[in-house]
């Protein structure tokens, strides 16, 4: 029952259709739940009453979901005011949520592939604070038109177009070729290990487990184990591998990168989700051009926004939900940085002032501990157990050592800060190399750090706090006097009360 203030003019409905979807998706889990529930029951009650007990099951799951998407269909209202946007929800406990359009700083669209067949767009409305939900208004589901009227009304600034000759409309747009960085991404090791996992829960869901590690044995019980575990590492990294693929086709397909009129970027995205990000351009702070080591190796680099009003919260987004770009060729990647901030030359490729080599020297080090602790670990107790260990600590020592003294040195190679035009940039990272932009302006504060081994190796790790991106953006283990220099030319006057020249 709504009140009489949810029925006056201008307020609105959600689109009816949640129910259904609600239904839907309510009865591809109970098919999924099913499945498992059938086959363990079926050995006590027989298949006949174990497949009637998860129908009714089923279907009390579903009735159930649908009659309370029901009541917050009926219960949900909206309105967009000249000053604020208002939502209000809920039976037993009512809420009445309101967020002023001055504050607003992303609209967001999603729809995964239920809500693309009816027509229907999950809109995110949020403010880009760090409070949790209370900065974010979702409105789930209404039209696609209706969506789209609403990122166009709540983000139409009339002053939020940015200075500047670079042009409007379509700046990138999907490149195929792409898709050959998404095997040598981070993301393949890891679904492969999932997919062996998965198959390892399935099998024990059916009762099949002992079978399936029988079957691998025998496949192997000829061959050398070392041969034995490289065919199977080999067929979790082919899983990987595909499982890959397809996640960045679902991820990237129909991508397009806009700057809209008024000054907002633009990142369409998603072949089954469809994704739509809005980023105001006078919010933007700089960008973040991330190469991760696989991707770093065949040339590539992503954009990121470095951006207030993006929170980290973003629960249905994920942790891409500020890229601007994926992996593309390097050179494309600092052409759409320049493009972003409208700059002639992208300041993420402007040369870098280089660490001294003590920092060298403390990489190194942290990474030969990081190695010999565990191994000097499993030789001590080798000599005191078994030597099964010591010959598991020589293999350690012998693959990761060296492993271990590259990535030092990479991460060494790696370091960097300058001051380019506009923009303070700072390099850093070997698994995972970022080379972040700032726009000097978007300083608020500088945090000094320094060790007792730092000070004795002359060295300090300086700071730029900011309030856009991932709040702070480090120089580390710069020279003690050229970090200091860095940090009074990058925003001259905010640490100047704190320095003695000399």
């Amino acid at each position: 029952m709504s009140t009489a203030a949810d029925e006056g003019p201008g307020w609105r409905r959600i689109h009816p259709r949640t129910v259904l979807v609600t239904a839907l998706v309510t009865a591809g889990v109970a098919v999924g739940a099913a499945v498992p529930a059938v086959v363990t029951l079926s050995g006590r009650f027989g298949y006949a009453r174990a497949i009637g007990w998860a129908l009714a099951g089923a279907v009390l799951l579903i009735g159930c979901a649908a009659a309370g998407d029901y009541v917050r269909w009926r219960r949900t209202r909206y309105r967009v005011g000249t000053a604020r946007i208002d939502l209000h929800t809920g039976l037993l406990l009512v809420k009445r949520r309101s967020l002023a359009r001055e504050r607003i700083r992303s609209v967001d669209l999603t729809a995964h592939v239920l809500l693309r067949i009816l027509g229907l767009v999950t809109v995110r409305i949020g403010t880009g604070e760090h409070t949790g939900g209370e900065s974010t208004l979702e409105l789930d589901p209404v039209t696609r038109a209706e969506g789209e009227r609403l990122r166009h009304e709540l983000l139409d600034r009339a002053d939020g177009g940015s200075s500047g000759t670079h042009r409007e409309g379509e700046l990138a747009t999907l490149d195929p070729r792409w898709i050959r960085y998404a095997p040598v991404s981070f993301v393949a090791p890891a679904l492969g290990g999932a997919a062996a996992g998965g198959v390892m829960q399935v099998s024990d869901w059916v009762g099949a487990q002992g079978e399936v590690i029988d079957w691998i044995t025998d496949r192997f019980r000829d061959t050398p184990l070392v041969w034995a575990i490289v065919v199977l590492v080999g067929a979790a990294l082919a899983a990987g591998v595909v499982g890959a693929l397809g996640l960045w086709v679902e991820m990237w397909w129909n991508y397009r990168l806009e700057r809209e009129p008024g000054g907002t970027l633009r990142v369409r995205r998603g072949l089954l989700t469809s994704r739509s990000l809005s980023v105001e351009e006078r919010r933007l702070r700089g960008v973040d051009l991330v190469e991760p080591l696989g991707i770093r190796l065949f040339g590539a680099a992503r954009v990121d926004a470095i951006t207030t009003g993006l929170a980290t919260d973003e629960e249905s987004q994920g942790a891409d939900h500020n890229t601007l770009l994926p992996a593309a060729p390097r050179p494309l990647a600092d052409t759409i940085a320049a493009e972003v901030l409208r700059e002639t030359r992208a300041p993420t490729g402007a040369p870098l002032t280089a660490h001294p080599r003590a920092a060298r020297g403390r990489r190194l080090r942290r990474a030969l501990g990081a190695v010999l602790v565990p191994v000097l670990t499993l030789a001590l107790l080798g000599a005191l157990l078994t030597p099964v260990l010591l010959w598991i600590a020589l293999a350690c020592a012998v693959v990761f050592l060296p492993l271990a003294v590259l990535l030092a040195l990479d991460a060494y190679r790696s370091l960097g800060h300058t001051v380019s035009g506009d923009y303070l940039v700072t390099r850093s990272g070997t698994v995972r190399r970022s080379t972040a932009a700032l726009q000097r302006t978007g300083v608020i504060g500088w945090t000094v750090k320094q060790s007792c081994f730092q000070r004795r190796a002359g060295l300090l790790s300086v700071t730029a706090t900011t309030a856009a991106g991932a709040g702070a953006y480090t120089a580390h283990d710069a020279d003690a006097s050229e970090g200091l220099a860095f940090a009074a030319e990058a925003v001259p006057g905010l640490l100047e009360p704190f320095l003695e020249r000399t």
